[in-house]
């Protein structure tokens, strides 16, 4: 099923979250970033447009001023951000730069999404962005959003983009295969759950564990981004970003995930 989505989306927003981004150092994954902009470049080239929905904000400002790593307080967790957002960006273009692509940055806010005047501009640029062969880069403004830095959300962040570009599908790549009925991390006998068309009964059945290290949202964040997504028509692919040519295997249908239709 996630081969078939794949196929049938012209408009694709993909999630890439902070342990995808992270190498095992902790810092920001220049592979990863590589192969991944060759996997999104071929899938342009048969006709598809991307938007990439990025954390890792706070990971590249770690990576950049360690000797604030140890602090907790809020102002520095934004100064962070504040840091790591460019060095980010500077990341994202020289990988796509390999590929002959630019990129755009895009940072928004929940209030942005509840503005009309705004989101038609963010949706004119959108769609400006791609028609042009551009690839827009969104991530939450961090260093004016407490909240997220608090619980994260850019799960829901990128099923809000889904719906205010209209996109055809929405992937949200992460640490795990997809959902399980229980935490694989925990328990050998974990079941991976490959379709899913009743949200609700997934919540009742599986045990939802915590968060992981470097990112803020768990399985939970993830389910109710594939619920608002879904509740617009839009399917969503979960599935593990830190495995080898995951955007190119998931499209051949050579790696696992749990897909979300209707």
């Amino acid at each position: 099923m996630t081969a078939k989505l794949i196929e049938d989306a012209r408009k694709i927003i993909i999630k890439i979250g902070s342990n995808t981004l992270a190498g095992n150092d902790g810092k920001i994954n220049a592979v990863f970033l590589a192969e991944f902009a060759e996997q999104v470049s071929a899938l342009m080239k048969k006709g598809k447009q991307i938007v990439v929905v990025s954390s890792g904000a706070q990971v590249a400002g770690l990576s950049t001023m360690d000797k604030w790593a140890r602090k907790k307080d809020i102002h520095y967790r934004q100064a962070l951000c504040a840091v790591g957002q460019v060095e980010l960006m500077g990341a994202w273009s020289r990988a796509f730069e390999q590929k002959g692509l630019h990129i755009a940055q895009i940072l928004l806010t929940r209030e942005d999404f509840n503005d009309t005047n705004r989101t038609l501009n963010m949706r004119n640029t959108l769609f400006t962005l791609v028609d042009e062969g551009i690839i827009p880069i969104i991530n939450e403004n961090d260093t004016v959003s407490v909240e997220e830095i608090k619980i994260g959300d850019n799960d829901t962040l990128a099923a809000r983009s889904a719906i205010l570009w209209s996109a055809d599908l929405l992937i949200l790549f992460s640490d795990i295969d997809g959902v399980y009925d229980k935490n694989p991390k925990e328990f050998d006998n974990a079941a991976l759950i490959e379709e899913v068309k009743d949200i609700n009964s997934v919540r009742k059945n599986i045990h939802i564990g915590e968060a992981n290290s470097f990112g803020t949202g768990g399985i939970a964040t993830k389910l109710d981004a594939a619920e608002m997504a879904l509740s617009y028509g839009i399917p969503v692919i979960l599935a593990n970003g830190t495995k080898p040519r995951c955007l190119e295997n998931l499209a051949a249908g050579n790696q696992k995930g749990t897909a979300f239709f209707a």
